[in-house]
């Protein structure tokens, strides 16, 4: 009887898994061109959901079914966050939006729009930066993918298990940084930085090997973080930092398209789809304060005198970032100015 009811289970199993081929089959059959996009957040997260979803889904609307985009969250296709980029260039998989500091070094110009208390908001940041990559950035240091987007986040706040006030309470505290920039400055304020891609960041606290992180409010509700600590510090003007996100596709695949459909993606995708992603994102910090608040989480907002004494501390970071990008053959202050000049437009 055992033996009859694990076949019957097993019929079953073997019949839906026949259904699904078939489906799979029909449905890969039923657009011209079909790109499989990676990323490393769950797909109920801000931006799979609310940034590349919609855009997915208007180009495979705009392009009349002819194109399809298959999403796969949390790294299901394997690999780890970093390695994104590469999969993209070495066609393991067609698309992915990534953080960029996440490869830390590789495309140093990129953090400009990273140095600490330069960006005021992430909307006219991310116009700012679309503009330096169709200006420069994206030939000189993405020439192997085909740069789609480029934006920010907004303001990055510190999360920790103590109240942070001045950068004298960072001393001996080990805070998770999101970027090489972001670690500079961790370590120049005091902290210890532990660089981890975001999804590592709940463990890390509950585990105790982080006291802290630092993240935009708009991630905090994916991770679970006003649950894992109880203290939250916010800056007023100038954000302590920020970091830049990519969304890349692979260049032949691009290359393949025809006009009209390259079109469609193009149409879908530069200078609109990176501000309206920084919108969203930006967009999406205020109801994931409210979530600390309600747990009655303590919320730390520095006024504008106490935020511009972080900056003064701060501020060795940029100049070192300067002096690095010069040895690099690049002229770090005038893009410090092309951005100030850009955002301030």
């Amino acid at each position: 009887m055992k033996k009859l009811l694990q076949l019957t289970r097993l019929s079953r199993f073997a019949a839906v898994a026949t259904l699904s081929g078939l489906f799979t089959f029909t449905s890969a059959h039923a657009a011209d061109f079909e790109f499989n996009l990676q990323s490393f957040l769950p797909a109920q997260a801000t931006i799979p959901a609310k940034i590349i979803d919609p855009w997915a889904d208007k180009i495979e609307e705009a392009s009349g079914g002819k194109i399809k985009i298959n999403r796969f969250p949390s790294m299901q296709l394997g690999g780890k966050p970093p390695q994104l980029i590469d999969q993209v260039i070495d066609g393991v998989i067609d698309m992915t939006w990534n953080v960029v500091g996440y490869t830390p070094g590789r495309f140093p110009s990129t953090e400009v729009f990273e140095l600490p208390f330069l960006v005021n908001d992430a909307v006219p940041a991310s116009a700012a930066f679309w503009t330096m990559l169709d200006e420069d950035i994206a030939a000189r240091e993405f020439a192997q993918v085909k740069v789609l987007g480029g934006w920010v986040h907004g303001p990055g706040v510190i999360h920790s298990n103590k109240e942070v006030n001045t950068p004298a309470d960072f001393n001996g505290m080990k805070i998770r940084g999101a970027s090489r920039q972001v670690n500079a400055l961790l370590k120049q304020l005091g902290a210890t930085p532990v660089g981890m891609p975001v999804p590592a960041v709940p463990e890390a606290l509950s585990k105790g090997v982080i006291d802290g992180t630092t993240i935009p409010w708009e991630v905090t509700r994916a991770l679970k973080v006003p649950e894992l600590v109880e203290n939250h510090t916010e800056f007023t003007g100038p954000m302590m930092y920020t970091v830049t996100f990519v969304l890349v596709m692979n260049k032949d695949k691009y290359n393949a398209l025809p006009d009209d459909l390259k079109k469609v993606v193009d149409e879908n995708s530069g200078m609109s789809f990176s501000t309206f992603a920084a919108e969203v994102q930006q967009g999406a910090d205020g109801p994931s304060r409210d979530l600390a608040v309600e747990k009655g989480n303590n919320i730390v907002t520095l006024d504008e005198s106490q935020s511009q004494a972080w900056a003064a501390a701060a501020a060795p970071v940029t100049d070192t970032w300067v002096s690095e990008m010069k040895d690099r053959g690049l002229d770090g202050s005038a893009m410090i100015e092309r951005a100030k000049e850009l955002m301030a437009k």
